[in-house]
């Protein structure tokens, strides 16, 4: 039985400042850090001792990931593959001025390269590729208990990949989360069917 813990980063400054998020590295807020220490005693109380702890490299998720190592004793691996969506030239600035901007994708037809009209940006077909392998490097391992700490929109394909949904049949696909959810991902060693006991809880 393999269970992957995978957890959204709490309150960070870019949510309070109204600041556009992506890959601009924004820290946890006085309440984001209290979050990640309510996070991390719940994690204590549903894991055991042995448990792979992995994160995004970004400061909201590393921190997060710093709190849950210390209270279960185990170092995390930071990889950027987890990170949330590149909004390119919009990171950091207002959200105001990405919504002044922003090119929702079309209803139907090609999803995956659209990257909502603004200069470098990623696709959510480049996005969803980098965390594919971020999932696919992490289930190699046969550990038990494994914890994930990432990003609500990144999230999406963090689940997409659990349950193996094709990249191409992921275009309309949106498992998001609020800041600081945990999903819980349960693998059977019968049948080997995966699950998703629970979506963005607490």
């Amino acid at each position: 039985m393999r269970t992957v813990y995978v957890v959204t980063h709490p309150q960070a400054t870019h949510h309070v400042d109204h600041l556009v998020g992506g890959w601009f590295d924004s820290e946890l807020t006085p309440e984001g850090e209290l979050a990640a220490v309510a996070i991390a005693a719940s994690l204590h109380a549903k894991v055991p001792s042995d448990v792979e702890l992995y994160s995004s490299d970004l400061r909201r998720t590393a921190r997060t990931a710093e709190v849950i190592g210390e209270r279960l004793g185990v170092e995390p691996v930071l990889d950027r593959r987890l990170r949330e969506k590149s909004y390119g030239e919009a990171g950091g600035k207002p959200q105001e001025w990405l919504d002044q901007r922003f090119v929702p994708p079309p209803a139907t037809g090609e999803r995956l390269g659209h990257d909502e009209g603004i200069p470098g940006a990623e696709t959510k077909g480049a996005m969803g590729a980098r965390v594919y392998a971020a999932m696919d490097s992490i289930l190699r391992s046969r550990c038990e208990h494994q914890i994930v700490v990432t990003h609500g929109g990144a999230l999406t394909f963090v689940v997409a990949a659990w349950i193996r949904m094709p990249l191409e049949a992921a275009g309309y696909v949106d498992f998001r989360g609020s800041p600081g959810s945990i999903t819980v991902l349960r693998e059977d060693d019968y049948f080997h069917n995966r699950q998703v006991v629970t979506l963005a809880g607490k």
